[in-house]
């Protein structure tokens, strides 16, 4: 019987409407809830590879602008309009606000203008939206190098034309942007600067064909991130189940966690609790804030927003929650001295199971002034090379407006020496190099960009060589130990019949390394790092008290091996600072033998 009365009223649900004004909540409908029994949400088929040279930057790093949608209620628009005046003056930085046409758009800039926004600061966008919660499904930023890219998900919500947001604005702007295979809200999300990232398990529900190490792992490839996960509060406290409703990570090691005063050893409490002792377990200061649920409404103090020195935290007229609200300020004012912490009321959207920081979405800064930025992203350096190869070469760019065409050059000579391989190209994009029949060693392709105003950027490869010439080259990466990733170079290029030294630094002072030699590359997984030589000789090399070693080497004479390659690496035990079984390693080191 159960079953029959589910398959009706599948076969009766009707795809979810969005009307202009109507206060859609947060969490899911009804009607969505119907429609996704016959039409559930996917993760993307085919997803392009991850990103490389990622960093995914915090709420509390350097903002350029925050994003709305302006949609919901006259009193949801006003609470918008409020925060703009804000961010656009104190907060300096800039408000786009997404509008679903141009008669809304003049609406939009009637309200915020009463409201005390800088209308020079606020950036118009006519793309169609759903509803007012952007956090949750607009784009998610990394750094690609210099470069901003977006990282967007599968919106949690049979919402199309908000899932399509990103899509739109990672053009509008000019930026790359990667499909994570995840289905996911962002506001059930945090970061720190250094690389960790919180999420609740609502993320393993979503992605129930999933792992939550597989989950973790798509974080890590694609924004950088060392993922924590916690459990969630049961869906009758929270609906949404978000991290974001109860903890904001507001530093490196900085962080505040709701207190449920009034519910102590409850479900949600028990939470909170465990997360304050594995966050004081990472090194975090904990600043609790009150929570309280009333009439069915979850009122929370940790949903904020932060933008520069600037911090938008929510205030409440509901009668058993007001008393909270000169708490909250004072708890905030001491987790961040110096900031200017405005409460906003939040009151007429509380309700909906969001507040503040739901319905903003961050916009890092670019990171070249006026300036700009350009990342290869197919690395063509750390390599050797033949005349007349053709070789793929992509890059991206950014800019503090929009960058607007690219040239590519070859170099050499630390740069004396220059070549032009191609002028006239998309600031973004991508060509085939064909290889010069010429011998060069210490060779770079070099990228440089420009935007309308005439500024200039450039990113150069790393050194590869052409022909039979001599080359020294880094390839794939290391792992931090106690002085960050040790490195290994050899002192001389590795020329015929010539003596050089392998030179091995940044190592723990006083301790052992081994340095492996191979006459291939390999590409095997070892302790969270990669092994980078198919080796069959190991040395032994003593570190001296700033960490370094030299190997002395000579190199063969013979004419025959010309173009030849004998691969090293260098690895590090016993480094307390490095994770997991304690072993450092440095990037593999390629010694090219040539003229």
């Amino acid at each position: 019987m159960l079953l029959s009365l589910i398959l009706a009223f599948s076969a009766a649900a009707q795809e979810p409407v969005f009307p202009e004004g109507a206060e859609i909540p947060r969490s899911l409908t009804p009607a969505e809830a119907a429609w996704l029994i016959d039409h559930p949400l996917l993760p993307p088929a085919g997803a392009i590879a991850p990103p490389t040279d990622v960093w995914c930057p915090p709420e509390y790093a350097p903002m350029d602008g925050i994003l709305i949608a302006w949609e919901g209620s006259g009193s949801w628009t006003t609470i918008l309009a409020k925060m703009a005046k804000e961010i656009t003056t104190v907060g300096d930085a800039e408000v786009h606000v997404m509008v679903d046409s141009t008669s809304e758009r003049s609406s939009a800039r009637s309200k915020l203008q009463s409201n005390g926004a800088d209308m020079n600061r606020v950036v118009f966008h006519v793309v169609s939206t759903d509803t007012i919660w952007i956090r949750d499904y607009g784009p998610r930023y990394i750094y690609q190098g210099q470069v901003r890219s977006v990282v967007d998900h599968v919106y949690n919500r049979p919402r199309p034309r908000d899932d399509d947001q990103p899509i739109y604005f990672a053009q509008a702007l000019g930026h790359a942007r990667y499909d994570i295979p995840l289905i996911h809200g962002g506001g059930n999300f945090h970061l720190d600067g250094l690389d960790g990232g919180y999420a609740t398990r609502l993320i393993n529900n979503e992605n129930s064909g999933k792992t939550e190490q597989q989950i973790a792992d798509l974080w890590r490839d694609y924004q950088g991130l060392e993922m924590e996960f916690f459990d969630p509060y049961s869906s009758s406290i929270d609906s949404t189940q978000h991290l974001d409703m109860w903890m904001q990570v507001i530093a490196d090691d900085v962080v505040v966690i709701s207190d449920w005063v009034n519910n102590p050893g409850s479900a949600q409490d028990q939470i909170c609790e465990a997360a304050v002792v594995e966050m004081q377990a990472r090194g975090f200061t904990v600043h609790r804030t009150p929570a309280r649920r009333s009439g069915g409404t979850h009122y929370t103090y940790t949903n904020v927003v932060m933008c520069n020195d600037l911090v938008l935290i929510p205030s409440y007229t509901n009668g058993t929650i007001t008393q909270y609200n000169a708490q909250a300020l004072a708890i905030w004012q001491q987790a961040c001295p110096g900031k200017a912490i405005v409460q906003i009321n939040a009151q007429d959207i509380v309700t909906s199971a969001g507040v503040l920081h739901c319905i903003v979405m961050h916009l890092p800064a670019h990171l070249g002034g006026v300036n700009p930025t350009a990342r290869l992203t197919t690395q063509p350096g750390g390599v050797a090379y033949d005349g007349g190869e053709q070789v793929l070469v992509e890059w991206l760019s950014d800019d503090d407006v929009q960058a607007t065409a690219a040239e590519l050059w070859l170099t050499w000579n630390g740069g004396a020496n220059t070549n032009l391989v191609a002028s006239g190209l998309t600031a973004s994009g991508s060509t085939i190099w064909t290889v010069p029949s010429v011998d060069l060693s210490g060779a770079q392709l070099e990228l440089r960009v420009f935007d309308a105003d005439g500024n200039t950027g450039s990113n150069a490869s790393t050194e590869f060589s052409i022909g039979d010439a001599a080359a020294s080259l880094i390839y794939g990466d290391g792992k931090a130990g106690s002085q960050g990733v040790p490195q290994l170079v050899s002192s001389a290029l590795p020329v015929l019949g010539a003596s050089l030294d392998l030179q091995l630094s940044s190592a723990l002072p006083s301790g052992r390394a081994y340095l492996i030699r191979g006459f291939a590359s390999d590409n095997a997984s070892f302790d969270g790092a990669t092994i980078w030589v198919d080796y069959d000789q190991v040395y032994p090399l003593q570190l001296d008290a700033s960490g370094a070693a030299i190997l002395a080497a000579n190199v063969p004479s013979g004419a025959h091996l010309a173009g030849y390659s004998v691969y090293f690496q260098a690895w590090v035990p016993n480094d307390p600072q490095a994770a997991g079984a304690g072993w450092a390693s440095s990037a593999g080191l390629e010694l090219r033998l040539g003229y």
